[in-house]
């Protein structure tokens, strides 16, 4: 199951990418960052009702961790998808299970058998693979936010895992992380022009926060019930539906490399995925 939910977290984070694609047109970053808070923060005070789930944490100094690094990287995200197109920004930012790996080793001493290490390596020239040398000179700063984003996510991922370790639940982890993304796109927000939602407008909007909101919760779940690396592998599976969406809605083609690079991802989460189960059970 906690693969499961990671395939469905980076479904839905792609639909939230392809909405963000369209808000970048009428709203600012900051703005868009704002209301994708906003909407969580409504729903996960509605669900903490309905599961009787207090809000209040024991452990802030992990969520202020989580949320701060979590909001940033999303806060650059939003601003790649912006410049970049949709699949190239998320191939950029899903860099972040190549640093999961990294910090797992630096901070934990966690150790990684031959066949993950070389599963991550595949996955991540994919990914690469997949980018191609296609950026102009004017998307540079897009291309360095991007990476940034992925540095910036493997942190969040991390202090996620430790969070689930010490027993807090999903809804309470992703009210936190919405709080201070609020606050930060509020900030970032009041700093430019701010814009008016009209019908469409506003459908856009939601539609961020309530698939981003419930990506999010699918994502916590299968960083707290599975293995790190495992539920990182699997995340790059939002540049599949990223490039698929990019087809669909603005018809982005994709050379024959790409179809390797996407092949090489999908190869990436199935064998780490696969040694993972080999060790569980040794």
């Amino acid at each position: 199951m906690p693969a499961i939910w990671m395939i469905i977290a980076s479904f839905l984070f792609a639909c939230m990418g392809v909405c963000v694609k369209l808000g970048a047109a009428q709203f600012s970053t900051g703005e868009l960052v704002f209301y994708r808070g906003a909407v969580n923060i409504v729903m996960m005070t509605i669900a903490s009702r309905m599961t009787h789930i207090a809000l209040s944490t024991p452990h802030w100094r992990m969520q202020l961790s989580r949320s701060l690094s979590g909001s940033l990287a999303l806060m650059c995200y939003f601003f790649t998808i912006g410049v970049l197109p949709l699949a190239t920004a998320a191939t950029l930012s899903y860099t972040s299970p190549m640093f999961v790996a990294l910090l797992l080793i630096l901070l934990f001493g966690e150790r990684l058998r031959l066949p993950v290490a070389l599963a991550l390596l595949a996955g991540f020239a994919g990914v690469v693979l997949l980018l191609r040398p296609t950026l102009q000179p004017g998307q540079w700063l897009g291309a360095i936010t991007g990476l940034g984003a992925g540095v910036i996510s493997s942190l969040a991922y991390i202090s996620v895992r430790e969070l689930g370790k010490a027993g807090e639940p999903e809804i309470r982890t992703v009210f936190w992380f919405s709080c201070v993304t609020t606050v930060l796109g509020a900030v970032w927000a009041l700093t430019g022009e701010l814009h008016r939602p009209d019908a469409g407008g506003f459908a856009i909007l939601l539609g961020i926060g309530l698939f981003g909101g419930l990506a999010q919760l699918a994502m916590t779940r299968s960083y707290r019930f599975g293995k790190t690396v495992v539920s990182a592998a699997l995340s790059y599976s939002t540049v599949i539906f990223a490039s698929l969406f990019g087809m669909v809605i603005w018809d982005e083609t994709h050379p024959p490399s790409a179809w390797l690079a996407i092949a090489l991802i999908i190869v990436s989460g199935l064998m780490v995925s696969f040694a993972s189960r080999r060790r569980a059970d040794d």
